[in-house]
């Protein structure tokens, strides 16, 4: 579809550093999944995820904290607390706090993340 399409170029866009080119096609992807599948559909989290880790690349960790936070809230709601998907949003949300030396902050969300793959063992 052509949200997925959108979203697939903007990760090639920024795994090339082209981060400008990225950004619209990341935004433009997460309305049209908000607008066809509502706001907490695990799509939407993905697309929020993607965005989050643009601006987590390019420093504006502001920015990226309340989407990577939203991300997780959806996975939890949709998927369950035990889902891999919630262990990777725990994950992302623990380097955020880990390149910003917020290790506290980072430490429990690690935790979490790796009882959750255990589980998958």
């Amino acid at each position: 579809d052509v949200a997925t399409s959108l979203n697939n170029l903007a990760n090639l866009y920024k795994d090339q550093g082209k981060y400008a080119a990225a950004e619209p096609l990341y935004e433009e992807s997460l309305r049209i999944r908000k607008q066809q599948l509502g706001n907490d559909h695990p799509d939407v989290a993905e697309s929020l995820n993607g965005l989050a880790n643009l601006y987590q690349i390019q420093g504006k960790y502001a920015a990226a904290e309340p989407l990577y936070e939203e991300s997780l809230r959806i996975r939890r709601q949709e998927l369950g607390n035990d889902h891999p998907d919630v262990a990777t949003s725990l994950n992302n949300l623990a380097n955020l706090y880990k390149s910003q030396g917020k290790y506290a902050a980072a430490e429990p969300l690690y935790e979490e993340s790796l009882r959750i793959r255990r589980q998958e063992l």
